[in-house]
């Protein structure tokens, strides 16, 4: 079984002054495809406006960097929510929903997307579909479809269409004003993964918080769960599973350092160093494990469920600390002192283990 689980970074797919749109290819990472999995990134520069869209497939958004607004039009909602975002905020994305982004500041917003393809026209790819726009569904139609639709006139319906000229991303002037956010439309819709209470806090170790339909009941309707995960200098993320047969979609936010992956017959399928903006994807069942490099690393994931479940073979949790230690010497073909040092190690450690004094 050879699998390709290089880490990658993404490729630009449109560019101009408001912005860029970048993207992960299933050629490049074939995982993206065997998975059914999306991965996006989205940069906007001062006053650059992703145009309304809607895609394809459900999605996690995440927001790497910066601050700015969030329009969401929920199907069946006569008004649109309009979000403050800011670093750390991750926002479920179920079908349907037609969002924008906008960034009135001097420094840029980055967002990541990472989603659910089962359903899209490709997999390992999102097909995003603008509203308006110079590719937008204004566009395809006919005058006459326009102007009896939204019972316009001919000329005003060929000044709408024809006034359409940007992709994607327009970047708009100082005096075109903007809908004003509302943080009571954040409720529901947004978990600030920096100021959520820790799921798990090992001191010298790291931190993890965990994105679940408790504290985010629409990533139910996504059909991901998702968690931020930080270590600390040279500390380790102990090896473990997702034992509910899902993959797991990470990316690099901050720091460096190793990982490897085992998978089937015992055979180690990855060993490379990550950094930030790495995506990689680990398959289901396969075995991961992350070492941090001085400074320390910081990553999103999703997991394709909503409420994962994790086996780890390491520290207090580990399933080895549940097996029989007569099964276990037989097992390993060892000595009773052996199994017996074995067990007597990380009895209090759980997750991450800070690094050795």
């Amino acid at each position: 079984m050879e699998l390709d689980l290089s880490p990658k970074n993404p490729k630009q797919v449109y560019g101009g002054d408001g912005g860029s749109y970048f993207s992960w290819s299933p050629d490049e990472l074939p995982m993206l495809r065997a998975g059914n999995i999306g991965a996006a990134e989205l940069e906007l520069a001062e006053r650059g406006l992703a145009l309304p869209t809607y895609s394809d497939s459900a999605k996690v958004a995440y927001v790497i960097q910066g601050t700015g607004t969030c329009g969401i039009a929920l199907p069946e909602t006569p008004k649109e929510k309009v979000l403050p975002i800011k670093e750390g905020d991750a926002i479920a994305l179920p079908f349907g929903v037609v969002t924008w982004w906008f960034n009135p500041n001097s420094t840029r917003l980055v967002i990541l997307f990472l989603g659910d393809t089962s359903k899209g026209h490709l997999a390992g790819q999102f097909t995003n579909f603008q509203i308006t726009g110079s590719k937008g569904i204004f566009t395809g139609f006919s005058t006459e479809f326009v102007s009896r639709a939204w019972d316009l006139s001919t000329d005003d319906a060929e000044e709408l269409v024809g006034s359409q000229k940007g992709s994607i991303i327009v970047k708009i002037s100082d005096n075109q004003s903007m809908p004003q956010p509302s943080e009571a439309d954040r409720k529901g819709l947004v978990l600030n993964c920096l100021e959520a209470p820790l799921d798990v806090d090992i001191e010298g170790g790291g931190c993890v918080v965990v994105l679940n339909t408790q504290n985010l009941p629409l990533v139910g309707e996504v059909g991901l769960g998702a968690d931020l995960v930080r270590i600390y200098g040279h500390s380790m993320c102990s090896p473990g599973f997702s034992c509910d047969s899902a993959y797991q979609v990470t990316y690099v936010l901050r720091g460096s350092g190793r990982v490897q992956v085992v998978g089937i017959d015992g055979k180690r399928v990855l060993e490379t160093r990550i950094e930030a903006g790495y995506l990689f994807i680990v398959p289901r069942f396969f075995v991961v494990s992350k070492i941090a490099d001085a400074e320390g690393m910081e990553w999103f994931s999703i997991i394709t469920t909503p409420n994962p479940i994790f086996t780890h073979l390491a520290g207090r949790t580990s399933v080895w600390k549940a097996i029989s230690p007569e099964v276990l010497q037989a097992s390993f073909g060892t000595s009773p002192e052996m199994e017996q040092l074995f067990r007597s190690k990380r009895t209090s450690d759980e997750i991450f283990f800070a690094p050795p004094k």
